[in-house]
């Protein structure tokens, strides 16, 4: 009941952002459009958005133009998420939203990648995880577009906490880990032995500073630098690469001429390009910031990730199988290079 609630005041949400921008948006949708997120201005879509908007201009001659709104002036990633699903928005770069489709989890699955070779060649431009996840998308009624990539998602431990677990299960039993509140992240920590405690984003900063739990999950390099006050160690688990997942309304889409869905795809690829040149380079950057600061960066040896990899192939994939079905997780399998 309270998932149904939650959605249901979503969609409300979603359905009074639809009219108060169906007025503005039916009559120019061929030429004017909105392209909304809800990340700040210094993560990476944003110099990727602002690119998207200067090429598609070039390349329609001014016939196309995007209506930009970055930082989350028009809802949340989910409530983009959805509007854009039902054709409120006609694009938006979010996270994938698991609410409205169990299959989205394969998106937040560990040890898909481990480094940034693997990245771009499975989530970069062609590559297999987008076939994969633009089908499941597609009953959605969304068009995935592309990924803009924002780096490895590692654990950091709360200033004031001894503990540098790098080695599970056994130095992480007793620690209170948070976990993004949706199941494969609870799954995880508890697979490696940590109290996973389920906090929204939102929520986070308050929890370490009160110290409510003794670290966090799911942190790429940008988010434990704008948490710094608050961190003691970053330890590099590198189980989760953050992806943006760029994605337009199916219906808007298909609406456009062939000539517009051109213009869109040529100023998209270049944009997306843009994104993967830097998103290595930006991480890296981040990464010796959070040093400088005087964080603590830890590496997993080679024998504690093969253990930590090892727990997750054997208990979190299989229950991915269990939500998603063996025949998306056979491709799944095979795009990562994964037999287990």
């Amino acid at each position: 009941m309270a998932r149904l609630a939650q959605l249901t005041r979503r969609s409300m949400l979603g359905m009074a952002l639809a009219l108060c921008m169906a007025g503005g948006q039916t009559a120019t949708a061929q030429d004017s459009f909105i392209l909304a997120h809800a990340f700040v201005t210094d993560h990476i879509v944003d110099p990727v958005s602002r690119r998207f908007a200067e090429r598609l201009t070039e390349v329609s001659g001014g016939k196309m133009t995007v209506d930009y709104h970055p930082g989350g002036d028009l809802g949340d990633y989910i409530q983009q998420f959805e509007q854009t699903m039902q054709g409120g928005i006609p694009m938006t770069m979010a996270g994938l939203a698991t609410d409205f489709d169990e299959r989205l989890n394969v998106g937040y699955l560990a040890y898909v990648v481990d480094n940034w070779e693997s990245a771009r060649r499975l989530y970069g431009p062609g590559g297999p995880m987008l076939a994969i996840l633009d089908g499941v998308l597609a009953d959605l009624n969304l068009k995935l577009v592309g990924t803009i990539p924002g780096g490895f998602g590692s654990i950091a431990v709360r200033k004031g906490v001894d503990a540098r677990p790098s080695s599970f299960p056994e130095e992480a039993a007793g620690f209170k880990m948070r976990t993004p509140p949706f199941e494969i992240g609870v799954r995880r920590f508890e697979a490696w032995g940590f109290a996973a405690v389920p906090i929204p984003y939102s929520e986070l900063y308050t929890a370490l500073q009160l110290g409510t739990v003794d670290g966090r999950s799911f942190g790429p390099p940008q988010e434990i630098w704008e948490m710094r006050d608050t961190l003691g160690a970053y330890i590099l688990t590198r189980d989760y690469f953050d992806v943006a997942f760029w994605v337009a309304n199916k219906d808007w889409w298909d609406a456009l001429s062939a000539e517009q869905r051109g213009w869109i795809e040529a100023a998209a690829a270049d944009a997306v390009a843009l994104g993967w040149q830097e998103g290595e380079r930006r991480e890296n950057a981040e990464l010796q910031k959070i040093k400088d600061y005087g964080i603590e960066v830890v590496e997993l040896t080679p024998e504690e990730l093969a253990k930590a990899k090892a727990i997750i192939y054997e208990k979190e994939w299989p229950w991915m199988t269990s939500i998603v079905g063996e025949e998306l997780m056979a491709q799944v399998r095979k795009a990562a290079g994964v037999s287990q």
